[in-house]
């Protein structure tokens, strides 16, 4: 019964919380999110100074520890312009749902909050998959748009012109966030100023390289076609520099997610085949905090091997 109770409960947050989520997160909201990013002073406006009537409260001190800040630029990478409460108020949801069915299942106050907590990461989860596979898709691109770029400076085409060539030619994410600086020089941005908000939203390495040579050109006067062409050839071998990094560790990495997983497969076949083997370990107090701390210990591991794996370059 008190496991039908806490997957009810689980089910009822959830889909309320979906609702409230996708409702909030389309219409008028979206236009105006996106909207106020284009339209971003150059200067941070101080909200707290705007706001000095009311008292300090959590989300205030949130803010300025920078961590609501850090989560709506996460969004704004990964494509999804909903309000940062939206997200907040999902993981809240999802942890008191995980608690309760930790609760049903276990009657452990500590695997509860574990599992609590683990369901309350999974909108960042979800955001960080959203970020990463749009920066991807975007640097797959960028080198074909450098190439548009040059060829129209070489036909005598400006750089706005040669811009607004490449949002025609070229879909999301790369011609959307095109189209944002055009809309931004519109408005009376310059265009620098465009290009950095642009790698704010889009802090990629190789677009780094392509504002730092529009700001280049424009102290300079040298030929931008020259530049951007020589770029393109750059962002190419960065990229196959990066194919063969991933190719050259792919064993180290595949080996370390190996080890990593194997006790947790071992234990689970033995709970199978012989569950005498598992039950001092699931069920008897000091087996369980020798459980409790093999999996800390395992999951150090997998993330020491993983920062090992890391190549700057």
């Amino acid at each position: 019964m008190d496991i039908l109770l806490a997957t009810g409960i689980f089910a009822a947050v959830f889909i309320l919380l979906l609702v409230v989520f996708t409702s909030r997160g389309s219409g008028g909201d979206q236009n105006r999110e996106v909207l106020r990013r284009m339209a971003r002073p150059e200067e941070e406006v101080d909200v707290d100074v705007l706001r000095r009537r009311r008292p300090d409260s959590g989300m205030s001190i949130l803010r300025n520890l920078n961590v609501l800040r850090r989560l709506e630029e996460m969004m704004w990478q990964a494509g999804i312009y909903t309000r940062v409460a939206d997200i907040l108020l999902m993981m809240l949801g999802l942890f008191a749902a995980g608690f309760f069915i930790g609760q049903a299942f276990t009657h452990d106050s500590w695997i509860s909050l574990g599992i609590g907590a683990g369901l309350s990461t999974l909108p960042i989860i979800y955001i960080e998959f959203r970020r990463r596979r749009r920066l991807k898709a975007f640097g797959a691109q960028l080198p074909f748009a450098l190439d548009l770029i040059k060829s129209s400076l070489e036909a005598g085409h400006s750089l706005q012109r040669a811009l607004q060539v490449v949002v025609g030619e070229f879909a999301e994410p790369l011609g959307s966030e095109f189209r944002t600086v055009l809309e931004q020089n519109r408005i009376g941005l310059p265009l620098g100023r465009a290009l950095e908000d642009l790698l704010k939203r889009v802090p990629e390495e190789d677009l780094r390289l392509l504002v730092v040579a529009v700001k280049v050109q424009t102290e300079v006067g040298s030929s931008l076609a020259q530049i951007v062409g020589r770029l393109s050839e750059i962002v190419r071998v960065r990229q196959r520099l990066r194919l063969q990094i991933r190719a050259l560790t792919a064993q180290s990495r595949m080996g370390g997610w190996v080890v990593g997983l194997l006790p947790i497969a071992v234990l689970a076949a033995f709970s199978v085949i012989q569950p005498a083997y598992t039950d001092q370990l699931l069920y008897d107090p000091t087996g369980q905090k020798i459980l409790r701390i093999a999996i800390v210990l395992d999951l150090m591991a997998i993330v020491t091997i993983r920062r090992l794996l890391r190549v700057s370059y």
